[in-house]
Order: structure tokens, then C-alpha cells, then sequence
């Protein structure tokens, strides 16, 4: 609901505040009083386009400002705006052509502005933020209306489903020379990788290798040496050895405190013996053939050179080797899930055609039962001659259906039906708009309606009908009323009148709420011009006569 909307500097007025509640509320007053520019400060803050024309002159800038109680509106929680305590929605249009908006003094943008007001407020009577304008909304409010939102739901997760296995099967489906491309170079790398024959750890042992067979010459000479010394040369260690042993073996037999000594040098010269064999091994290793070292040569240019290709180590090609071999066997199976793609594909299209054809069914039967209620709303509302129809038409399917609504009209037999948004006559959209709104009670979630020439032309009986239509309306949600008829403000819930004065050269704009004698007195005016003891008694008698 709106409960205040604040002007400052914006046309004629310089600083006007308006608290509203809920129920009907009427704004009446003489001509050209200003009540249309209250609509156009509202339509303003809502998003409309701003210019600097809309500046009281002399003033450097216009600011409207309007609070909304609709605490935890879903569109400010998706963008982080916080609004528990309601909506505070501000517009400044400076002198130097700039505007600004702000939501809950956030920074927004004019088109975030329009999205949050097209949920806050329906004006009618100039074409702004009449959401019933849009096709979108229109298609929605018949599937509210109809009862059809679990068929919209179905149809929704049906087209989800199907545009997921599309997009996957485009991607299984390469185009058949990038496929045979990517085939062809997958097929080199592992078949590359596994003709190699590497293993882990692999260049670790040849490097280690390519080291020893660097150094031949040092270390056959270092071996030949240190097994001379060992075993085969005169006077060796295990010579020598072998004969303090026996010496040792000698004194223990007369000594026994010596055979401690005997049995260590016991234990010492196999270990010798040992080292010697173990360095007479090595002596013939270091004879290897030196083309060996050109093998191992080979061998790690190899390995770098796949290094270079596919990864630091030998370890990550071999991982680049095995991931090639998996990525070439999905793309041999490819085809395979292709074909389960398709056949899944078939089923989900045809559920999705079953559940569109359902919903576009629903669609026409609201459609017919919308244009119904309506057709019988029109002649209360002073046109007894016009036509209303909904059209369906078929649209490419999407998540919303497989169709686009239209709401058509014509005031007078013979003229052509045309979409409301061409409808040129601001009073006539108005009252087709009441009637569409009436047969939509409970559908459209709108909160606040504000009707502007829906008096246009009218008076008598079906400026009666008019009055009572709102009144109807304005007990599911708040109707703001600017009229000229005292039929509908005796039925008001709150009054206001806005006048006009001029003062020290200044034109200015006043609002003050009105009841009791003063609202009599007003309405007394409405009647006849003036205020009259017969213009009172007929006041008095239509407000006692509101029910």
C-alpha cells in the first residue's frame, strides 16, 4: 500500500505530503487545480522518463519521494536491497538534465526503478505502468485466472528439461571435421606416450646412469686400483691379513687373552674378501661398452622432447598419455550416447508438446470466460457499445507456453479491434480497464491502483456504475481516484482536495484532507458549480446514501 507520497519543486508545486490509507481515496478539485500533476510526480518516482521541465521554475531541481508499506518485496531480496520495514522509493531530476533513483537510498538504475513500480502501482488514464498493457502480464493473469499455474510449472520444467538435452547433445555432436581433428590428434599423443615405453621414475635411473658411464676411465682405474690393494697385488691387505691372523691364531694357543683379537680379525677378513669381489665386479662393469652412453643419450632426448609436449615431468606425460586414451574413447561412444540423447530427446518433446497443448487449452478457456465477465462490466461503465475480446495466438515455445495474448478492443460496432495499448481515448482505457481489472479480482497482485479520467464523459447512472466499481475494487487493494464526479467521491473512504493559488507572483499547489461539512461542501460544489443550500442537501443526500 502507498502510505506517503512527498513533492518537492516538481511543476507548480512547491512542497506537497500526502498520507493515504487504504479503501478508496478520491482527489478532487476546480480544473487545472494541479490534481493530474500529483499523478505525473507519482508516475515520476515510478520510473517514468524525467525532464527538466518538470522543475518548478527557479528551482535547480525537482525531488518526488513515495513510501511504499510492502515489507520483503521479493525484487529488492534478489538484489540485496533490504526492505523489512517497507519501500522507500526516491527521484531527483536536476536542471542540468541528470536523474537519479534510489530504492531504500540505494543507487538504482531508472529501468530497476520501472520493474519494482510495474509490481507497486497500475496508473490509468495515461499509458504509464499499466502492466495490463503487457502481453507478458496478460498471459499470466489468464493462467491465474483459469487456475493453470501448475500447467505453466509443467510446461516450464518440460522446456528446461528438453533445452538441456539440446545443448547436450550439440556438444557430444562435434562437427564432423572437428571431431575427425580432435580424433586424429589424440590418437598421436597416446599413441606416442605408449610407443615411448616410459615409466616412473625412469629418467631419474638413466640420469644416474649417464653419470657413471661419463666417468669410465676414473673409475675403472680407481676400481683396478683399490682391488689391487685388496686381493691381487703382492703384499695385498688380504694377504697380509691372512697371515697376522695366523700369527694371532699361534699366540692364542699359548695366550688365551689374544683370542679376542683373533676372532675380530676372524670376522674382518671375509668382509675384505667380500669387498674385493664386490670391486672385481664393479672393474668389469666399468668395461662396459661405451656406445652404451650413446643409447642413454637417445634415450633422454626422447624423454625431453616429451617433456616439451606434455608435461615437467615423466610422470605428468604419462598422466597426458592416459588422459588422451580416455577423452578418445568418449569420443568413440560419442555416437552412441548421441543416439540415447535422441531417443530421450523424442519423449521429453513430445511430453512438452502434450503439456503446451494442455496449458494453451486452459489459456482459451479463461480467455473466453475473461472476455465474458468483461463484455458484461462495459455497458455499466458507459460503453454500451464496445467490444472486448482476448486473443491467443501461437508464439515459439518457450518456458512460458507456446502462446502470445493480446487484450482487443473497440468502443463502437463496425471499428476494427485493436490491442488496449492503441486505444486512443484516456478516459475510455480507464473504464476498460476498471472492467478488466473487476473481472480480474484475485488474479492481478497489483497492491495500488490509480485511475485518471476514468470520469471522462460520463455522468448520470453510469457515472453511478463507475463510483461503484471502484468501490468494489478498492476492497482488495488501495484505489487512488482523481475525478470530476461527486458519485464517486461520495463513495470515497478519503478525500482530498487540491487547490490552486496565486500568491506574490507565485502560482502554488495545496492538498488538505477533507470530511464532515467541509467534504459536503465540496462535493456540494462537484454538483452544481457552487455551493448551494440545494447543492448541500443533494451532497448530504448522496454521501447518507453510501452504503
Amino acid at each position: 500500500m502507498l502510505k506517503e507520497l512527498r513533492v518537492r519543486n516538481f511543476a507548480i508545486i512547491e512542497e506537497l505530503s500526502l498520507g493515504f490509507g487504504p479503501g478508496l481515496t478520491v482527489l478532487t478539485g476546480e480544473t487545472g487545480a494541479g490534481k493530474s500533476i500529483v499523478v505525473g510526480a507519482l508516475g515520476l518516482v515510478l520510473g517514468e522518463r524525467g525532464y527538466t521541465e518538470m522543475i518548478k521554475t527557479g528551482s535547480t531541481e525537482a525531488v518526488v519521494e513515495a513510501f511504499f508499506d510492502t515489507p520483503g518485496h521479493p525484487f529488492l531480496s534478489e538484489r540485496g536491497i533490504a526492505s523489512d520495514e517497507g519501500i522507500v522509493v526516491r527521484r531527483h531530476v536536476s536542471a542540468a538534465g541528470r536523474t537519479r533513483a534510489y530504492i531504500n537510498d540505494t543507487m538504482v538504475t531508472v529501468q530497476a526503478l520501472q520493474e519494482l513500480g510495474k509490481t507497486l502501482v497500475d496508473i490509468h488514464g495515461q499509458h504509464a505502468h499499466q502492466s495490463l498493457l503487457s502481453p507478458e502480464v496478460q498471459l499470466r493473469l489468464l493462467d491465474v485466472l483459469g487456475g493453470l499455474e501448475e500447467e505453466r510449472e509443467r510446461v516450464s520444467g518440460a522446456y528446461a528439461e528438453v533445452s538441456a538435452l539440446e545443448k547436450r547433445l550439440e556438444e557430444l555432436r562435434l562437427g564432423a571435421r572437428e571431431r575427425a581433428q580432435k580424433t586424429d590428434l589424440l590418437s598421436f599423443q597416446a599413441g606416442e606416450i605408449e610407443a615411448a615405453g616410459l615409466a616412473p621414475g625412469e629418467e631419474e635411473e638413466l640420469l644416474r646412469e649417464r653419470n657413471i658411464l661419463g666417468n669410465l676411465a676414473r673409475l675403472g682405474e680407481l676400481a683396478e686400483e683399490a682391488y689391487a690393494l685388496l686381493y691381487s697385488a703382492e703384499g695385498a691387505a688380504t694377504e697380509d691379513l691372512s697371515g697376522a691372523f695366523g700369527k694371532l691364531e699361534e699366540i692364542a694357543g699359548i695366550d688365551g687373552e689374544a683370542r679376542e683379537a683373533r676372532d675380530v680379525l676372524g670376522q674382518a677378513l671375509p668382509l675384505v674378501e667380500e669387498a674385493a669381489l664386490a670391486l672385481r665386479g664393479l672393474r668389469e662393469k666399468y668395461d662396459a661398452d661405451p656406445a652404451r652412453l650413446g643409447m642413454l643419450e637417445e634415450r633422454l632426448e626422447l624423454i625431453r622432447g616429451l617433456k616439451r609436449k606434455y608435461g615437467d615431468t615423466v610422470e605428468a606425460v604419462l598422466a597426458h598419455g592416459e588422459q588422451a586414451r580416455r577423452e578418445l574413447e568418449e569420443l568413440e561412444v560419442a555416437e552412441e550416447r548421441a543416439e540415447g540423447l535422441e531417443k530421450d530427446l523424442e519423449e521429453k518433446r513430445s511430453a512438452l508438446a502434450e503439456a503446451v497443448r494442455r496449458l494453451t487449452a486452459g489459456r482459451k478457456k479463461a480467455a473466453r470466460r475473461l472476455a465474458e465477465q468483461v463484455a458484461k462490466r462495459l455497458p455499466q461503465l458507459a460503453l454500451e457499445k464496445a467490444a472486448f475480446r482476448v486473443s491467443l495466438s501461437e508464439a515459439p515455445v518457450s518456458a512460458q507456453g507456446a502462446d502470445q495474448a493480446a487484450f482487443l478492443f473497440c468502443a463502437n460496432p463496425g471499428e476494427v479491434l485493436k490491442p488496449l495499448e492503441k486505444v486512443v481515448s484516456g478516459g475510455e482505457l480507464s473504464r476498460v480497464m476498471l472492467a478488466v481489472k473487476g473481472a480480474l479480482r484475485g488474479a492481478d497482485d497489483v497492491p495500488v491502483l490509480v485511475f485518471d479520467e476514468v470520469d471522462a464523459g460520463i455522468g448520470g447512472a453510469a457515472a453511478r456504475n463507475v463510483a461503484e466499481n471502484l468501490r468494489d475494487l478498492s476492497r482488495g487493494r488501495q484505489v487512488l481516484c482523481i475525478t470530476h464526479l461527486p458519485q464517486i467521491a461520495s463513495l470515497a473512504d478519503a478525500h482530498f482536495v487540491i487547490e490552486k493559488a496565486d500568491r506574490a507572483d507565485r502560482t502554488t499547489v495545496s492538498v488538505r484532507e477533507v470530511s464532515g461539512a467541509v467534504r459536503e461542501e465540496e462535493i456540494a460544489r462537484m454538483l452544481s458549480g457552487a455551493v448551494t443550500e440545494t447543492s448541500l442537501g443533494h451532497a448530504r443526500e448522496i454521501i447518507r446514501r453510501r452504503s
